[in-house]
């Protein structure tokens, strides 16, 4: 394992977080139209399905048998599933406890989200350094509204601006947390492994993408003018960026 390598992944898993405080901010300056945020999130979804397209599964099936493949993508979706399904106890479970169940336990959700972000920029970083820098670029607007709606939260339930930026504070750790775990896993690995890893990474992106980004991008509802080419930019930038970073 190369530490120098390492150093520069935690460096880049700072960019999920980056979007995150981006939202922050906007919350506590001005909301953005309706329109914006959900032509963002529609980017948000292309540059995520471009990333599992473009970059994770054919890494993957370089690697792994395509049987293989297919069940890490299922894992991955399961994976997923149990993931949001730990966010919405952990919600209920703060929420009884404090009594703002929409603030506390969004900020949770919040920061297990931020959490898996860096687990896969770590991850992916260790199979190759280009790889860690675009799946933590595009993790970046897909923050955005987690940022601001949990700042906007803290401002709804009346949370002083000192204790709300201190718990605000504590975000940008997790994904560097998530991302040295995930290139210790994955700097040593086997082919196999990896390519497993990788596939599960996709699987995770791809169902994310579809149920939660997808649909909270709707929830502005965008015209489609703006959303479609919205999602086909994202997912052109995407493109383009493997392209000169390969």
């Amino acid at each position: 394992m190369e530490w120098s390598g390492l150093l520069a992944i935690l460096a880049l898993a700072l960019l999920p977080s980056l979007g995150n405080l981006v939202g922050v901010g906007l919350a506590e300056w001005r909301r953005p139209p309706e329109w914006l945020v959900g032509g963002a999130l529609h980017a948000a979804a292309g540059i995520a399905t471009a990333v599992a397209a473009i970059e994770l599964i054919p890494r993957a099936q370089e690697r792994i048998e395509t049987w293989m493949l297919a069940a890490a993508l299922v894992i991955g979706a399961v994976g997923s599933a149990g993931i949001a399904r730990a966010t919405r106890v952990i919600r209920r479970r703060i929420g009884s406890k404090a009594g703002r169940a929409t603030t506390w336990g969004a900020y949770a959700a919040i920061g297990v989200d931020l959490f898996t972000d860096g687990l896969m920029t770590g991850g992916g970083g260790a199979v190759a350094a280009e790889l860690g820098l675009l799946l933590a670029l595009s993790q970046v607007i897909g923050n955005l509204p987690g940022g601001f709606a949990i700042a906007a939260n803290f401002r709804a339930a009346n949370i002083g601006r000192s204790k709300r930026w201190r718990a605000l504070a504590i975000y940008p750790f997790l994904p560097v947390l998530g991302a040295f775990l995930g290139y210790i896993v994955l700097a040593d690995a086997g082919p196999i492994l990896t390519g497993f890893v990788l596939a599960l990474f996709a699987g995770l992106l791809l169902t994310a993408t579809i149920e939660d980004i997808v649909p909270e991008a709707d929830q502005p509802q965008a015209k489609r003018r703006v959303s479609s080419p919205a999602f086909a930019l994202g997912f052109g930038a995407l493109l383009l960026t493997s392209a000169y970073l390969g």
